[in-house]
């Protein structure tokens, strides 16, 4: 079935893609599932309070952790009623990890993980075994702590590489974005004359060396009067609004 995606005019709109993206993908049996809006500017708090709609059904049976204690202290005490439990992955023996993960527990949502947690995350992932989880913007992949070479490789053929990109949203400069919302494929798309077209379409992720000749290839050969009077584009509108919620 072909999707027809278009991309999002806000981040309300934004998280509600990714919502229809992660139901979709969990119908398809997919467990290790992740959720990327890739701006600077972004807070993730209330990023995460708009995305925990999408678990009601689970009610208690969901369980959250966030990369530390501090952040899990102000959810709990921000989201007063909330009928989950809130962790963080702590930096634990393996024990403490194992007393974490309940059999009860249906689906977890990790929000905003980092490459630091990832021995940590590694572990708990293995005691939730099949059941399915979400990360919310994590940061798993971070040269100076996962390290280059031979480790990082290991790390992400072991575990980075088992997650599943349900969403993704990235800007790459003021005219051009990577997106793509599941089940749908990769896409390039650019904005030309004050429009956004999609300019390609990939089964898998592009590598930064890809993205750059796809872009070239993408852009118009010679520039008009009608190219310097763009229309405001959906990511100077999409940051603006990411800077209001930020500060």
């Amino acid at each position: 079935m072909q999707i027809m995606s278009q991309l999002p005019n806000s981040l309300e709109d934004a998280i509600a893609q990714s919502q229809t993206a992660v139901q979709a993908a969990l119908k398809d049996g997919l467990t290790r599932i992740q959720v990327e809006f890739l701006f600077p500017e972004l807070k993730f708090m209330p990023v995460a309070e708009q995305f925990l709609p999408l678990f009601t059904e689970y009610d208690s049976r969901l369980k959250i952790f966030f990369a530390d204690a501090g952040a899990a202290a102000l959810a709990r005490r921000n989201w007063v009623d909330a009928p989950f439990q809130i962790l963080d992955i702590g930096t634990g023996r393996a024990a403490s990890l194992q007393a974490k993960i309940q059999p009860e527990d249906e689906i977890f949502l990790f929000i905003a993980p980092t490459s630091i947690e990832v021995p940590q995350l590694e572990k708990l992932c293995e005691i939730i075994s099949d059941r399915p989880l979400v990360f919310l913007n994590p940061r798993l992949e971070d040269a100076g702590t996962v390290g280059i070479g031979y480790t990082a490789r290991k790390v992400r053929d072991r575990f980075i590489s088992t997650i599943e990109s349900a969403y993704y949203l990235r800007p790459i400069d003021d005219e051009s974005a990577l997106y793509r919302c599941y089940p749908g494929q990769w896409e390039v798309w650019l904005e030309t004359n004050g429009e956004y077209q999609r300019i390609a379409e990939l089964p898998t992720k592009p590598s930064g060396d890809e993205l750059d000749l796809i872009l070239l290839k993408g852009q118009p050969q010679t520039t008009t009067d009608a190219t310097s009077a763009k229309k405001p584009n959906v990511f100077k509108s999409l940051q603006r609004f990411l800077k209001a919620l930020s500060s």
